[in-house]
């Protein structure tokens, strides 16, 4: 069984004199999915890739303090992503996409995971044999010199994804354990093949030119990759995000990194982050 303590709260002082204050709940005892590892240690990396592809395959089965709060892993819900680019030669797009529905990280293979001894960030390989996105969209532009001006149902699939992710981190204390801030993530992708269609592409006056342009798309799927990369990176970000936060907030870093420093060794001051 995982064992959910409740946080003694900060500021007890306040709850006596004030009548109030705020808690929240995290594991007070490692989880047997939860391998530590010892960063000063020759094999480190190795451990902590081991150690995150059982973390993920567990929450990949669920943990309900995780769904809560985030929902399953898969297919992901994204409510809403505002999107515009014009600045690029290939691409110039104003885009809404809504009742986003992501499809893939159920079989998310950890490649590599490396820990800064410097600053306790992250950079994780990723490997997701197929991500697809299922969305409502609203659309007005240009893609591949193709002028668009749509809405509608839209699905993009992704193949052999590789994701180089670059997470920032900064280390806070709760309840006598240190824990990890996740304050951003960038990432980097290589596909293998990409295929699109977007219905209604030209407010649906004609299904014969709508069906021209989505084989155009598909045919040349690198290119329009490269015009829809910035939309597909902010999606993997924005997402592995919102994730990262819901798991860390829960989870304490000394779980993972056995030997990692509190605040106060670290930054010569203590961090105490307050929800």
């Amino acid at each position: 069984m995982h064992i959910i303590g409740l946080l003694v709260c900060a500021g007890m002082l306040q709850l006596l004199l004030l009548g109030g204050s705020h808690c929240a709940a995290f594991y007070t005892e490692k989880p047997s999915y939860i391998e530590s590892c010892r960063i000063y240690e020759p094999a480190f990396t190795n451990c902590s890739t081991r150690s995150i592809q059982r973390f993920m395959n567990q929450v990949i089965k669920g943990i309900p303090e995780i769904e809560e709060s985030f929902g399953p892993i898969d297919p992901m819900k994204q409510d809403q992503l505002v999107f515009q680019q014009d600045n690029s030669d290939v691409a110039t797009i104003s885009a809404n996409l809504t009742d986003m529905l992501i499809r893939g990280f159920g079989k998310m293979v950890i490649k590599e995971s490396r820990v800064s001894k410097t600053d306790f960030s992250w950079l994780t390989k990723i490997y997701l044999p197929t991500m697809r996105l299922d969305c409502k969209y609203q659309m007005i532009g240009r893609i591949l010199l193709v002028p668009l001006r749509g809405g509608g149902d839209m699905f993009l699939e992704i193949d052999d994804l590789n994701i180089l992710m670059s997470t920032k981190t900064s280390l806070y204390e709760k309840g006598g354990y240190t824990f990890y801030n996740i304050t951003s993530t960038r990432v980097k992708l290589d596909v293998g093949k990409v295929k699109t269609h977007m219905e209604d592409l030209f407010n649906g006056h004609s299904k014969e030119v709508e069906r021209g342009a989505n084989q155009f798309f598909n045919d040349n799927w690198r290119d329009l990759f490269e015009a829809l990369r910035p939309l597909v990176d902010e999606t993997v970000e924005r997402t592995m995000l919102k994730l990262l936060q819901n798991m860390f907030s829960l989870i304490p870093a000394n779980f993972f990194v056995e030997d990692i420093p509190n605040s106060l060794n670290l930054y010569g001051r203590k961090t105490q982050l307050i929800a």
